[in-house]
This record gives C-alpha cells, structure tokens and sequence, in this order.
C-alpha cells in the first residue's frame, strides 16, 4: 500500500497562520504608515463616518491640505479595502460601508477647501428598461464613485433613449446596466445599437444576475463584469488605453 506523507502534498496558505489573522490583522499590514493618515484609512475601513471626519478634522488642524487626504488618506484607505474584497477578506456589505464613510469625507474635504477634486472621468450607469432591481447598479455607482469617478446615475426602468441623450451630454468613458431578470437584459441590445448609430463607440459594460458572458458577447460594444467590482477596474483599464477587444480579453473569464 502506497504510503503518503501529507506533509508533501503543495499546501496553498498557511492554515494556522489563516485562522489567526482577522480582517483587521490583513488590514493593518495595508495601512500608511503616517499616523494622522493611518487614523483616517483605520476609519474608512471600519466604515465609521464619524471617527473619519474626527480624523480628517485632526489632520487639518495638523497643517494637511483638505483636497490633499482626499488622495492621501480617504483613497488609500478605501484602497485597503478593495484590496481585501479581491482576496475575499471582506465583502460587498464591508465594502459598501467604507464607501460610504469614504464619500462623507469627500464631502467634507470639499466643504472645508472650497474645492472639488479632479474626477477621473465620468460614467453613466442605470438599470436595464423594465428592471426595478437596482441594488447592482447602486453597488456599482459606489465603487466607481469611491475610486474616484463622476457617476451618472439614471435610476432603474431607463429606456435606451434616455441613456442615449445621457451620453450625448456628458460624454462618458463608460456606460454600465445591470438586469436581473432575463426578460430586461435584451434591453441591452437596444442601448448598443442606439449607440452605434449615433456613432458612439465606447464600452458598455453589463452585469446582473440575469446576465452572462455570452450574451454581453452578442452586441459589439459590450464586455461582461461578472462582479461589481469590475465597474472601476474597467474605467481605470480605459484610462489606461484599452478599448473593448483589451477589455473582453482582460474581464471575460469564461
């Protein structure tokens, strides 16, 4: 009888190691090391609004430009936490409390300097004609708000037209529309063409429960965002030059 010495056998994680280290032990090897930073970066990750703005509040008193933590501090933190979300540390609930707490700060360091900060670009996002079901998209417009984009939010029930003329008038980099039910996701098809023949060629990523990646396939402009964490790793992607073929190759998994 073979004899196996399990001690061999290729062992992905440490599991000792695993069942002692929490989500906050993980995030606090993210963390910056300045202390005025780390408090506002500890708060974001604990989506606690109040102890964010009490950080923010010291770090100005400190001499810290407001517009300045928006980078240094509220997306480095909220940085901490989509790091953990990808490693499935965390999830979509922790997530959208750091969001949350992030977006407060934003608004508080825009408050506090008079300024607004340089958006990375726009995105218009809404809900597939006839679909009520918007906790997708809202999730969506979250994390692309949280990593630093315009969002266009058209709600739920949007007809093609209506995604159309948002377009036209804020000329987006990207368009999103999640559905849930099977019978709303062909609305997608209509959004494309409408956008085709205006002569709009930019993605338009979809997404939801009703959808898949062959589907999305179909229609030229299309690339399939299995989670909503996808939404901002693909406007950065285009930021960085990719166009729907770079998208599909890097998003479709399947």
């Amino acid at each position: 009888m073979l004899k196996i010495d399990y001690k061999d056998i290729l062992v992905r994680y440490n599991v000792k190691m695993e069942k002692s280290m929490t989500p906050e032990d993980a995030a606090a090897e993210l963390y910056p090391k300045d202390a005025l930073f780390r408090s506002i970066a500890e708060a974001i990750f604990e989506g606690e609004e109040d102890d964010v703005i009490a950080g923010l509040e010291k770090a100005i008193a400190a001499g810290k430009s407001p517009i300045s933590l928006i980078d240094d501090a509220l997306m480095v933190g909220m940085g901490v936490v989509t790091n953990l979300y990808d490693q499935g540390i965390i999830f979509l609930p922790n997530v959208m409390m750091s969001a949350d707490a992030m977006l407060e700060g934003i608004e508080y360091c825009k408050e506090k300097s008079g300024e607004s900060p340089e958006s990375k670009g726009k995105v218009v996002v809404h809900v597939a004609e006839g679909d009520v079901h918007d906790i997708g998209k809202s999730i969506v417009a979250a994390l692309l708000r949280a990593n630093g984009y315009e969002v266009i939010d058209l709600g739920r029930d949007v007809p093609a037209a209506e995604v159309l003329a948002a377009v036209k008038a804020n000329k987006p980099l990207m368009v999103t529309g999640t559905a849930l039910m099977t019978t709303t996701m062909y609305a997608f098809k209509e959004v494309n063409d409408q956008l085709l023949e205006a002569g709009i060629k930019i993605p338009f990523q979809c997404g939801g429960g009703a959808v898949n990646q062959d589907f999305v396939s179909t229609y030229s402009l299309g690339v399939y965002g299995e989670e909503a964490a996808d939404a901002p790793k693909m406007a950065d992607a285009i930021l960085a030059g990719a166009g729907i073929d770079k998208l599909r190759t890097m998003f479709h998994k399947h």
